[in-house]
């Protein structure tokens, strides 16, 4: 016959080590969970900012790509048109937004390493990977800041040029 004391003292040390495992687990996962607050405090802090190839517009960005700055260089009324100008915006405009995401997924990186996927802990689940749409393609028209096809002059009173 079985001895009911030692069969019971086995169960209470059994308890006991899951009792431990699952206060373990949670603290973890309380862990986790602050590092993962911390993780998007930080990345939603973050800015973006870019200067046009041309030099003629520097644009801040928040860290969702919204434009909270934008400065003009003085020089770009007597070396531009407003269709340059407009496109050196849009150039540092998206790359100060490139850059703010760029520093967002690093803040969010660290604590994204080893969060498991639905299918790993439940085989035949999509993945919550797939349900996030892909970021759309980066532009790739550029701002020349010489453009050889511009017959653009300043108007006479800029030039240095006399009549």
């Amino acid at each position: 016959m079985t001895d009911p004391g030692g069969r019971k003292a086995e169960l209470e040390a059994r308890n006991a080590a899951m009792r431990e495992q699952v206060s373990s687990l949670l603290e973890g996962l309380q862990r986790q969970t602050a590092q993962l607050r911390e993780a998007q405090d930080a990345a939603m802090a973050t800015t973006g900012e870019a200067t046009s190839a041309d030099g003629l517009v520097t644009v801040r960005v928040n860290a969702v790509g919204i434009v909270t700055d934008v400065q003009i260089s003085p020089s770009a009324f007597r070396s531009s048109t407003p269709e340059k100008l407009a496109r050196s915006f849009r150039e540092a405009a998206q790359a100060a937004a490139h850059d703010a995401r760029g520093k967002a997924d690093a803040a969010l990186a660290p604590v994204q390493e080893n969060v498991p996927d639905l299918p790993d802990l439940f085989p035949g689940t999509p993945s919550l990977k797939d349900l996030m749409p892909a970021p759309p393609p980066e532009p790739t028209t550029r701002v020349q800041p010489d453009d050889p096809d511009d017959d653009w002059e300043p108007p006479s009173a800029f030039r240095k040029d006399p009549w």
